[in-house]
């Protein structure tokens, strides 16, 4: 009877995995977004059940077990990654012979997955191409035959998002995370310190965020305002949450740069220590008088600088002749380069106004006595001595193009956003470039030209379609020059964008769009093609309840 017993159950799985062995496939059914380097379509469909193992080696566990949560949450079954087998239905395997650190290889059959990479990186990304793939349109969930052999374009993938004018909770940084990854996207640039709030713990100025992380008010609509809300508003990240952010980055192969602004838009730093101002007894000035009743209060009784409640840019930047202000940065920048295992750290080195260095006697003195020509040349002397600290410490400095004026830093790599003109000539000068320029990669502008039906915004107009079209890599650099465009990011300025909800529509789908020109083969884009892929990621966005932009998918740009 026993024997009997298994040759039933033998026949009926075999029967399972035959039942769509056979099955032809269509070219919708993989709607994969970034477009794949090489795809052939096959015959045959993967089913997932039950009986769904996943195998692996050890070091692969995290990938493994990430793959069995992400089928086991859409079948409803219960899928389990083993090390200890090498026959699971579903295989993952380290191969040397992958070139690309984050390439991958996807093979389906009607009765075998197998994902392949050089890292495990690479693994996760074919992970992410499987998850694309999955149908459960039919009574089963299937996965169609596919073979696909892909890596990315660039080494550098970037989302950038400002936490600075408003502030968002770990968890929602968590999830921000999760879009990286899912894009295939490799960087997260976390902007933590602006005028308008300082958002990281520093345990040797604890001040940064007792006074430095809070605003007495926020003004209301477009700047300079229409009133102030005279609400408190703020809020920072402790170390140890800053750590579990970071841990988590790592577990889904996202790096976390964190930006830390200098010389300019320190407001939120000064109000907390005044000696960094040019003028540390010159009260703060909020434009246009907008400033909130507490923070007039707060200046009436004797202090002067408070957390700008306004947005732009301000006069009254870190002081370039004061050794107090280096000793000040370096030590901030001491406790923040070891929770962050990226090799960069971002330092800003944009917007910075240099009329308050015009008149200070010390930054004057700092210009006569280094024989600078002028204060264009005391903030690069300003960049090159932090560069100097954090290569001292085993990093390197990211800086918006600002930091090409008066002397470009040794060893500084380039973010290209006032256009694509700063990366141009950084890269002629063998520096290594970021593009992100405004013009197609700010995620803060408006996505319709019906601006009226859209959430504020800061203004400008890019749409889906204008970020698709974007091409990274400028004509004007020679073969030997394109080597150091890294690859490109998008940014997400939040002025006006106050809450998560709001981030997700800023962001989605044009952040999918993103993704297809940070990975794939210029060769292969196609706006219609995209589109039509497109329209299947907003089925995701759904299952995931994420709020997008759904006019994209509704009417015409």
């Amino acid at each position: 009877m026993r024997i009997a017993f298994l040759m039933i159950v033998s026949f009926l799985t075999i029967s399972c995995s035959n039942k769509y062995k056979d099955t032809v496939n269509t070219a919708q059914e993989y709607p994969i977004i970034p477009k794949p380097l090489a795809m052939e379509i096959s015959t045959g469909k993967f089913l997932v059940d039950a009986k769904t193992k996943i195998s692996g080696e050890e070091s692969l566990e995290k990938e493994g077990t990430f793959l069995a949560e992400l089928l086991g949450a859409v079948s409803g079954e219960t899928i389990q990654f083993s090390s200890e087998e090498s026959n699971g239905d579903i295989l993952l395997k380290l191969d040397e012979t992958i070139e690309n650190e984050e390439g991958y290889e996807l093979l389906v059959t009607y009765n075998k997955i197998v994902i392949s990479g050089k890292t495990p990186k690479g693994i996760f990304y074919g992970i992410q191409t499987l998850r694309q793939l999955i149908n459960s349109d039919l009574e089963d969930l299937t996965i169609p035959a596919v073979t696909i052999k892909d890596n990315p374009r660039f080494v550098y993938r970037g989302m950038h998002l400002d936490v600075a004018r408003h502030f968002f909770p770990v968890e929602f940084i968590k999830k921000y995370i999760d879009l990286i990854a899912m894009h295939k996207m490799n960087t997260f640039h976390w902007h933590l310190t602006e005028d308008q709030g300082w958002r990281i713990e520093i345990k040797k100025y604890p001040k940064l965020t007792e006074i430095g992380a809070w605003r007495n008010g926020t003004i209301i609509g477009h700047h300079p305002g229409t009133g102030n809300t005279e609400t408190k508003y703020g809020g920072f990240y402790t170390q140890e949450e800053v750590k579990e952010v970071v841990k988590y980055a790592t577990e889904n192969h996202v790096t976390v740069i964190p930006e830390i602004e200098l010389p300019g838009h320190g407001s939120a730093a000064i109000a907390a220590y005044p000696f960094l101002s040019c003028f540390p007894n010159e009260p703060t000035k909020v434009t246009k008088d907008m400033g909130s009743k507490a923070g007039k209060e707060i200046q009436a009784n004797g202090t002067p600088k408070i957390v700008q409640e306004t947005w732009g840019v301000f006069d009254d930047v870190f002081c370039g002749g004061n050794e107090e202000t280096f000793h000040f940065l370096e030590n901030v920048l001491a406790e923040v380069m070891p929770l962050f295992p990226s090799e960069y750290i971002h330092i800003g080195g944009d917007e910075c106004p240099k009329g308050n260095w015009k008149k200070c006697p010390d930054c004057q003195k700092r210009i006569k006595d280094n024989n600078l020509k002028d204060e264009h040349e005391l903030q690069s002397y300003f960049i090159q001595r932090i560069e100097k600290f954090v290569n001292a410490n085993g990093k390197k400095i990211i800086g918006w193009d600002e930091i090409l004026e008066g002397g470009l830093a040794p060893n500084a790599t380039v973010m290209s956003w006032r256009g694509t003109e700063g990366g141009i000539v950084a890269a002629k000068q063998k520096h290594d470039v970021i593009m992100t320029p405004n013009h197609s990669l700010y995620f803060d502008h408006y996505q319709h030209k019906d601006k009226d039906n859209e959430p504020m915004a800061i203004g400008g107009l890019t749409t889906v379609e204008d970020v698709y079209n974007y091409e990274p890599m400028p004509t004007e650099l020679r073969a030997e020059e394109q080597k150091y465009v890294l690859g490109t990011q998008a940014n997400v300025w939040t002025e006006y964008i106050p809450t998560t909800t709001q981030v997700e529509y800023m962001i989605l789908p044009r952040m999918t769009a993103l993704s297809e020109i940070a990975w794939s083969q210029p060769a292969s884009k196609d706006w219609e093609d995209f589109s039509e892929r497109l329209k299947h990621f907003s089925e995701v966005y759904e299952e995931m309840g994420l709020n997008y932009a759904k006019h994209t998918f509704e009417r015409k740009q």
